[in-house]
């Protein structure tokens, strides 16, 4: 058993299917009507007066940063336990990123952030992992009082709300994945960022577009990193069905949460005001992590480590000259995480299988 994203296609075939002959009959493929009108739908979805589309998660997080005048010798403050994307964002543009432990449910801890502010400090990266949101409140404040930008990667957390408000409209710049594996995938590579800035909205269309705003007219040295009208309208399609597809995975969420009785494993925490949209479902196996993998392999039970190394401990990062035990909270996350299989479509008798297995499994 393994994430069957072919199961969100079939759900709502026909509409995706009506969408693309549409799109392809249009004659217009790039930056049209399908791109303008998601990104006007995207920002009523997440609460934003603006959304950009780009060419995938990791161009919006780069992009960010570039449009915020962030660059060398500026410092961004990040979560040790994020995917490396996130720090390529930072580092793309020769900022230095400054790691953050993680606090208990896996997000950054809101209060290590100002022990890390320096006068080189320029802004925060929050990463909603997991689809579990940060402390907005909080890091907000933070932010506000010592005059930082805030950006949020919001690759993991389509939907996902912090005391009612939505992921991707607390920063300066929300940063977006539609990654196909994603709650709102498209099928393909595809990103957004959001904004509520309008002279943000402005530069990144510009950057993102060869650097040109009046075509042949090139303000800066830009990009080739425009959603495409396939991947526009696609994800207009999915984005109608939001609120049911984020209620499947809650209640797949719940149901791990009962059904999951084995006390060798750590389930995840939910923290206060928050409504988490369970990107991934991870569990924390002390010690026994690689060998449960494998047992759950022989029963045919695909398992994802989300993630085994460290940005600081890449050999991409290896400049940074961080060393292991640094992060001692992020290292150990490392070795102990475990994502279980949940997914767009995924049947009860599926899920029980997996709790099953989980609750055979012993020393």
């Amino acid at each position: 058993m393994q994430s069957r994203m072919d199961r969100g296609f079939q759900r709502y075939q026909k509409e995706y299917e009506d969408k693309a002959l549409e799109v392809l009959r249009s004659g217009w493929y790039i930056l049209g009507r399908e791109d303008e009108a998601f990104e006007e739908e995207f920002a009523s979805y997440v609460g934003t007066r603006y959304a950009a589309g780009v060419a995938s998660g990791l161009d919006a997080l780069w992009l960010a940063f570039r449009v915020l005048g962030i660059g060398k010798g500026d410092e961004v403050i990040v979560q040790g336990n994020t995917y490396i994307a996130s720090v390529m964002g930072i580092t793309i543009n020769d900022a230095t990123p400054v790691f953050v432990e993680p606090n208990a449910y896996y997000e950054i801890d809101e209060e290590q952030i100002e022990e890390k502010i320096t006068p080189r400090t320029k802004a925060v990266l929050v990463v909603h992992l997991y689809g579990q949101p940060a402390k907005m409140s909080r890091i907000r404040e933070i932010c506000d009082r010592h005059h930082l930008k805030l950006v949020e990667d919001c690759a993991q957390s389509h939907g996902a709300c912090f005391d009612g408000k939505m992921t991707g409209s607390f920063g300066d710049i929300g940063c977006f994945s539609f990654y196909p594996s994603k709650n709102l995938g498209a099928f393909g590579d595809a990103g957004a960022i959001t904004t509520d800035d309008p002279e943000l909205a402005r530069l990144i269309k510009i950057y993102r577009n060869y650097g040109s705003e009046k075509r042949y007219y090139n303000m800066v040295v830009g990009a080739n990193s425009r959603l495409d009208e396939m991947q526009a309208g696609l994800l207009r399609v999915k984005l109608r069905h939001m609120q049911e597809i984020t209620q499947e995975r809650r209640e797949l969420a719940k149901r791990y949460e009962d059904g999951i009785q084995n006390p060798l494993f750590m389930k995840p925490k939910v923290m206060e005001h928050t409504e988490p949209v369970w990107h991934q479902y991870v569990i924390r196996v002390p010690e026994l992590r690689d060998e449960l993998k494998a047992y759950l392999e022989e029963k045919n039970i695909m398992t994802i480590i989300h993630y085994p190394i460290p940005p600081h401990l890449s050999e991409a990062y290896r400049y940074l000259n961080i060393q292991e035990g640094a992060l001692p909270v992020t290292e150990k996350y490392a070795k102990e995480v475990l994502s279980l299989p949940i997914y767009t479509g995924m049947t009860y008798k599926e899920q029980d299988e997996v709790m099953d297995a989980l609750n055979r499994f012993h020393r």
